[in-house]
């Protein structure tokens, strides 16, 4: 089961050195702030399994914030 994911390219470690190779730069243009459900997150892996987008190379900055 894929849960959703808070994409922050603010908040990305490698933000600037994986960029040109991220699907956020390719889907959207501009790095930035996406929310993506369930559905979404599916697709793009499956998009990006086939070939088609690159994966999402975020890589958070820090430890994740307490539930």
């Amino acid at each position: 089961m894929v849960s959703p994911i808070r994409i922050d390219c603010d908040d990305c470690a490698v933000r600037d050195l994986q960029c040109g190779d991220c699907v956020m730069t390719v889907l959207l243009g501009n790095p930035g702030v996406y929310e993506a459900d369930v559905n979404e997150v599916q697709a793009l892996e499956a998009l990006a399994d086939g070939g088609l987008v690159p994966h999402l190379r975020l890589v958070p900055l820090g430890m994740p914030e307490a539930v």
